[in-house]
């Protein structure tokens, strides 16, 4: 999936992260802040790798701030984005489709 658009998803509260994506050139360029980054910095940019490219991203710029998002809702962010650059709002593949 090729990323059209830039997009957000997420906020800034506690617990949450907030996630931007817009088309990248060469490959993922990834800039990530988290409150949590000496703990699970490598997890979090692994699950970010991963979640792009289950989606077939491969040039995207990528922009996270963490406040201490579970796995679980970064992914749901960074899915979100890029539906959302693509203008996909109908018809989401939620709830496991997206491997």
């Amino acid at each position: 999936m090729k990323v059209e658009k830039s997009a957000v998803a997420g906020t800034l509260e506690s617990s949450d992260a907030m996630v931007t994506i817009e088309p990248g050139e060469s490959g993922i360029e990834l800039e990530l802040s988290s409150v949590v980054f000496h703990q699970y910095g490598a997890q979090i940019q692994k699950l970010v790798y991963d979640t792009l490219h289950n989606l077939g991203v491969e040039d995207a710029k990528i922009s996270i701030v963490d406040k201490g998002a579970l796995d679980c809702t970064l992914k749901a962010r960074i899915e979100c984005a890029v539906f959302r650059s693509n203008g996909i709002v109908d018809n989401l593949p939620w709830g496991g489709a997206i491997r």
